[in-house]
């Protein structure tokens, strides 16, 4: 039963000539499916309509091909055959009573159009501004001429929208497109009616709202999507003048790294205070971000009057139920976002978008899969699953669910695995989620239990007569250097001063003296690991062969804010140096161009280049095929990071999908799943 406090989240809203059935609104947000996916996006959209969602919106949609984002999978609405690939996604999004939003997209100067190979229309004759690539382009200055044109394609397309069945169509007028380049006075240059003052500045927007609202004949609602800098009064004044013509204001700020920010620097509403400032400033419904996953938080959001609707896109993402899970009383449910930016580095990527917290996130289609049903099993085992990390909670959870009589044996007294060590790190306390949230359904599973401290070897393994074994035992950090950029081991005088990094994530006591952490990791470890040595007193060093500390964060947005972080906590940075001796107090790093050699002083080395499977024990129990079916044991199979280590995400992906395919006789080749193919 719904707690009265979460009342007001399912109060209907009206949007100008649409009414959504809730306050639960899934902005555009990318999916790394986009025209090159249709049945894959359509499923996944319609999944979160099922889930409770108001509001579902597409991803951002060129109009023309002039606004080209290749080789990202965006959306486009550019002739009939988009029109019929969207009604794939309205149509799923209809059947649940849901509205379908399509966020119409100029680019501007910010894309390259590899793709379609036309020169980038921007305001300035420039390369593109686009930070986070640098790509040899540079695009063309537009005139009035390509103003009409740009106006009348995006009417066309919002014809097309309505065509494709959608209730709400948006000017995307931000995050460093076209349109919010007109609006900024830096990048806006022109002395006619479309540059100078605010007012001409934001004419461009006026205008395609009151066209775009003619092009559709008042059928569906128009949105704007719009960010304020609550540092710059500028953008509340710019939004003042156009306050009263959209049907909806989409808000976000103007600083990226706030609005997509890594649960590392930026927490649950931090954009709440900015938006209800703007909030303040138009008579009509607003929505606004927050990675908000707390139904009391949501719900006290929109009574502060701060803002009408709740936006969401990771925490849909992490639990497309989330909506139905907080109407139907079941808060403690609902799968919580972790904000690791997993999601988001995989469209930057360029493939499809999957989730820490959810392993069937993109797979609705491919596999079949859905984050709230699995099918019971045809025949109900004794499963035994060695690890509670990650993979082994995973399985546990879903073998459970499918009617699976589980053991679950974990070697120490906390379940989670690296999850439970990894959130003591700095910043990274709601990672715990991982745990949490699959202890909380698996204690609901009267087949399943739990046994702590349980570290098994293989004669005991096979005592316990399990039909088939999950091993999910992990992986420890290595020390010898081989990884990326290493193929032999490090050359070393001191190997006693070569220090695991598990060591540092125990938080066991190390040594006095300089640590330096050679990262050919790349990922979040190694800064997380020089703040928490900082922390405790080190003075340290990062060295990577990369060319900025923690690279593969520019994936999950948080580079900046990272490495920010670093030279804050006073570590030093040494980028593109490769390590190739260390001992007596000194460390030899080699250029990674030009080989030249540097020397630096340091006590301890931490290298964080690869993590060695703990799989001793699958190994024993697979190597004696007798034994196990003397035993009666049908199968082994090791998963997660006892396979081959990687992210969190992939190793609680690989729990659920040996979950789903124990007892198939189809190999993981020929279980790939549905594949959607070009016309021929």
């Amino acid at each position: 039963m719904r707690d009265a406090r979460h009342d007001i989240l399912f109060e209907p809203l009206q949007i100008g000539p649409v009414t959504t059935k809730n306050r639960f609104y899934q902005v555009p947000h990318c999916t790394g499916m986009g025209w090159q996916s249709p049945k894959k996006l359509a499923a996944m959209r319609g999944l979160k309509a099922e889930g409770g969602w108001g509001v579902v919106c597409t991803e951002y949609c060129s109009v023309h091909p002039t606004s080209d984002d290749s080789a990202y999978p965006l959306a486009t609405l550019w002739d009939t055959q988009d029109i019929k690939a969207q009604a794939l996604m309205t149509e799923r999004v209809h059947e649940h009573g849901a509205l379908a939003g399509v966020e119409l997209w100029l680019g501007g100067g910010f894309v390259a159009n590899f793709g379609t190979r036309i020169p980038p229309l921007g305001l300035q004759d420039r390369p593109l501004t686009n930070p986070s690539v640098l790509h040899p382009v540079q695009c063309r200055r537009i005139d009035k001429d390509d103003i009409r044109d740009l106006r009348r394609w995006h009417a066309e397309a919002a014809k097309r929208a309505v065509t494709a069945g959608f209730d709400i169509v948006y000017v995307y007028a931000n995050h460093g497109y076209l349109l919010s380049q007109f609006l900024s006075a830096e990048t806006n240059e022109r002395t006619d009616e479309y540059g100078g003052s605010q007012e001409n500045r934001t004419r461009i927007v006026r205008e395609l709202i009151e066209e775009t609202r003619e092009a559709v004949g008042g059928e569906i609602a128009v949105a704007t999507r719009f960010s304020i800098d609550p540092s710059d009064s500028e953008t509340y004044d710019a939004l003042g003048l156009l306050a009263e013509y959209p049907d909806l204001w989409d808000l976000t700020v103007s600083d990226y790294d706030i609005e997509m920010g890594v649960s590392r620097f930026v927490k649950e509403g931090a954009m709440v205070d900015a938006v209800a400032q703007a909030k303040s400033l138009t008579g009509k419904p607003v929505v606004a971000v927050g990675r908000f996953t707390s139904a009391d938080t949501m719900a006290a959001t929109i009574r502060s009057g701060a803002q009408d609707l709740i936006g969401a896109a990771r925490p849909s993402i992490a639990d497309p139920f989330l909506p139905n899970k907080i109407d139907e009383g079941r808060s403690d449910e609902i799968r919580e976002c972790i904000g690791c930016n997993i999601c988001y580095a995989h469209n930057s990527i360029g493939v499809p978008i999957r989730c820490t917290q959810n392993p069937t996130m993109g797979e609705e289609w491919r596999l079949g899969w859905h984050p709230e049903r699995v099918a019971s099993a045809e025949t109900k085992e004794r499963i035994l699953v060695i690890g509670a990390g990650p993979a082994g909670l995973e399985a546990a959870r879903v073998l459970g669910e499918r009617g699976h009589d589980v053991m679950l044996a974990e070697g120490e007294r906390v379940p989670g695995g690296r999850v439970t060590r990894e959130s003591k790190l700095p910043g990274l306390s709601e990672w715990a989620r991982v745990r949490d949230w699959r202890m909380g359904q698996i204690e609901k599973l009267p087949n399943v239990a739990l046994y702590p401290e349980s570290r098994l070897n293989a004669e005991e393994t096979l005592g316990l007569e399990a039909d088939h074994i999950l091993v999910a035992t992990g992986a420890r950090w290595a020390t010898d250097g081989i990884g990326r950029h290493r193929n032999s081991a490090l050359e070393c005088s001191e190997p006693t001063a070569v220090i695991s990094a598990d060591t540092v994530i125990d938080k066991l006591p190390l040594p006095d003296g300089r640590v330096m952490i050679f990262d050919d990791d790349h990922y979040y470890m190694g800064p997380v690991l020089a703040l928490a040595l900082r922390k405790r007193g080190h003075d340290v060093i990062l060295v990577t062969p990369a060319g900025r500390a923690g690279a593969w964060g520019s994936y999950t947005e948080e580079i900046f804010a990272s490495n920010a972080a670093l030279i804050e906590a006073g570590v030093e940075i040494q980028t593109n140096q490769v390590l190739e001796f260390f001992g007596k107090g000194r460390a030899i790093c080699s250029c990674l161009f030009s080989g030249k050699v540097r020397e630096s002083s340091a006590d301890l080395m931490i290298p964080l280049t690869r993590r060695i499977p703990d799989d001793k024990l699958f190994m024993s129990l697979s190597s004696d095929a007798g034994r196990l079916s003397e035993s009666g044991v049908g199968s082994v199979r090791r998963i997660g990071d006892c396979e081959a280590p990687g992210t969190i995400a992939a190793a609680v992906h690989a729990g659920y999908r040996a979950a789903m395919e124990l007892g198939s006789s189809a190999t993981l080749t020929e279980t790939f799943g549905r594949r959607e193919h070009p016309v021929l």
